[in-house]
């Protein structure tokens, strides 16, 4: 494994296709809010005559269960979709509960029924409440820009899509606006509750002190997560590591 520019490990690995990398960046680490491309989850793509095979990698051996089954079941979907592929296999590796996991996936036994007796549900509400936390986290940064520009923390209240600057943060919320149905576009407020209702006046420095929370949270979790990773695989420290957990 090389390295970037940005000083961080060389998370593609070589020779793979475009349309599968790019079906792999549509999965995103449910806590961490981040593609498994970007974080650096993808171990290999392997394409055999008979059968693709992703493999993919986690921060250390007893990560959440429930968080590695939506990122493989995940990328077993994305990855399913691509024209031309037929026979797929995604492999989690160096997991406690690898083999459940893999094989519920191939099978399509859903997250219950790949732990039977000790899963009682699946995990769409799960899913659910770490989109919301995100998109918490995304209004709060774009909404930050803006305080920087002069926006007072009462004018926000006001504020719309249309009136942020355009950008990846931008993205990024229109996105997280699109995964919850809620409105997307120009006219719609800046900032919402999660039931898609404009914050209030009233109601915005506590939430938007909440969501900085969020978004801390999120952005030192990341940074955590991608450390431990570099440790156990021993790749090159990613460049921003430090700053994200001691800032």
């Amino acid at each position: 494994m090389g390295v970037d520019v940005d000083g961080g490990p060389k998370v593609r690995p070589d020779g793979v296709d475009d349309a599968i990398w790019a079906a792999l960046g549509t999965v995103r680490d449910p806590e961490l809010d981040s593609p498994i491309t970007e974080l650096g989850f993808v171990s290999a793509v392997l394409s055999k005559p008979a059968v693709l095979t992703v493999e993919l990698r986690l921060p250390t051996y007893f990560c959440a269960p429930n968080f590695a089954y939506l990122m493989v079941a995940d990328a077993y979907d994305a990855v399913a979709a691509v024209p031309g592929v037929r026979n797929l296999v995604i492999r989690l590796l160096d997991h406690f509960a690898s083999d459940e996991i893999n094989a519920g996936v191939a099978g399509g036994r859903g997250f219950a029924g790949s732990f039977p007796g000790l899963a009682d549900d699946e995990l769409e509400e799960l899913r659910l409440t770490f989109q919301r936390k995100a998109h918490r986290a995304c209004q709060e940064q774009v909404a930050s820009h803006l305080v920087k520009q002069g926006w007072s923390v009462s004018d926000l209240a006001a504020a719309t899509l249309g009136d942020a600057s355009a950008g990846q943060d931008l993205e990024r919320l229109t996105r997280r606006r699109n995964d919850l149905n809620l409105p997307s576009g120009p006219d719609a407020p800046l900032l919402l509750h999660d039931d898609g209702t404009p914050i209030t006046e009233l109601d915005l420095p506590l939430q938007l002190r909440m969501a900085k929370t969020t978004r801390i949270s999120i952005e030192g979790n990341s940074g955590l997560c991608r450390g431990l990773l570099s440790v156990r695989y021993n790749l090159p420290r990613p460049a921003d590591v430090d700053q994200l957990t001691t800032g």
